[in-house]
């Protein structure tokens, strides 16, 4: 089984091949911005060192950043539309969590936090022992949900979240990070394996784009 996987959710471009369950291709470039040039040579490149078409293409559907979510989504469907093969979803928070090493979580809750740059933070909640999150919430620093018990935090504002609920008296853990292409395939490859059915490739949207209104021009 050959997953290619690509991921440009949050600052961080990248894109994986995995056959068999080795990864045999990889590339990730740290990208705030320019995902839609960044990621199309990357996947290219990554597709001609793999030598060989994916038998299935996954995603990162979010949640993140509208501009790098449109440009890895519509890539991925451009490239498994043309090899005729299946597209699947990944989120965010699944990618994290995937990338977490074996023991660190020790039976504990783990929130994986997004900032979405608008002073709120976009959550995605797993209960322990648990790999599949809740519905995605979106909150202040000031009004974040109360863990139950020790909780640790993955993600781009882990270290803001846990600082937060530190103030609070609460136990809680950041291992900030950002989503990488590799830990996706290696996501789906085990829910394959497992007979686990995997998402649909929609954009995980938990709020609107951010949109400026546009200046008078003086006269």
């Amino acid at each position: 089984m050959r997953i290619l996987a690509i991921e440009g959710a949050l600052g961080r471009c990248s894109a994986a091949m995995l056959a068999d369950g080795a990864l045999v291709a990889a590339a990730h470039a740290e990208a705030p911005r320019g995902q839609p040039s960044m990621l199309p040579p990357m996947a290219r490149d990554v597709l001609e060192r793999a030598g060989g078409a994916p038998d299935i293409v996954v995603v990162g559907i979010g949640p993140g950043g509208f501009t790098g979510l449109r440009a890895a989504i519509a890539l991925a469907e451009g490239i498994a539309h043309g090899a005729g093969r299946p597209l699947f979803g990944i989120t965010t928070g699944e990618a994290l969590l995937a990338a977490l090493p074996d023991g660190l979580r020790a039976g504990r809750a783990v929130w994986t936090a997004i900032d979405n740059k608008r002073g709120r933070v976009v959550l995605e909640v797993f209960a322990p022992h648990h790999t599949i999150p809740a519905p995605p919430l979106v909150a202040t620093l000031e009004a974040l949900p109360a863990p139950d018990g020790g909780v640790l935090v993955l993600g781009d504002a882990a270290a803001a979240v846990v600082a937060a609920l530190h103030a609070r008296g609460e136990a809680a853990e950041a291992r900030p990070g950002l989503p990488d292409a590799a830990d996706v395939a290696r996501l789906a490859a085990q829910r394959l394996q497992a007979g686990l059915a995997l998402r649909a490739a929609t954009p995980l949207y938990v709020e609107p784009p951010a949109v400026t209104a546009a200046r008078p021009v003086p006269a």
